[in-house]
């Protein structure tokens, strides 16, 4: 007579329900700072969104300028309109509108404004 084999008992992962992978568990961030991989350029800023310029990657003397004019690490930027076919674009700096055009702005990185230190908003211009 042939002896039967028993079948092995699994015995579930989860005590509380079935097999562990059945399961559905979400993992949330704890990290409130942004990647220091994702950097924006004021070309990416639409009219009137505002950013810190973090740095500027432009050749010693154009970086220069920029600095004269306004455009220092750490200073609250403003875009503002653009010509038809988008260049030049004007931003706002320390109280003065400056236009720039596409190839010296995507070399300005930025960081995103937090909420509690935006400037109070002048009210627009009727030209």
């Amino acid at each position: 007579m042939a002896v039967k084999k028993r079948k092995k008992y699994n015995p579930p992962l989860d005590k509380n329900f079935g097999r562990g992978h059945t399961e559905i568990k979400m993992q949330l961030s704890g990290n409130s700072s942004q990647p220091e991989a994702f950097s924006a350029t004021l070309v990416d800023l639409r009219r009137g969104d505002a950013a810190i310029l973090d740095r500027i990657d432009l050749p010693g003397e154009d970086a220069r300028r920029l600095m004269e004019l306004g455009f220092l690490p750490g200073t609250t930027i403003t875009a503002g309109f653009s010509a038809p076919g988008g260049d030049p674009r004007v931003f706002q700096v320390d109280g003065s509108e400056i236009a720039l055009r596409r190839e010296t702005a995507k070399r300005l990185m930025t960081r995103p404004v937090k909420p509690a230190t935006l400037p109070k908003a002048k009210p627009p211009r009727i030209s």
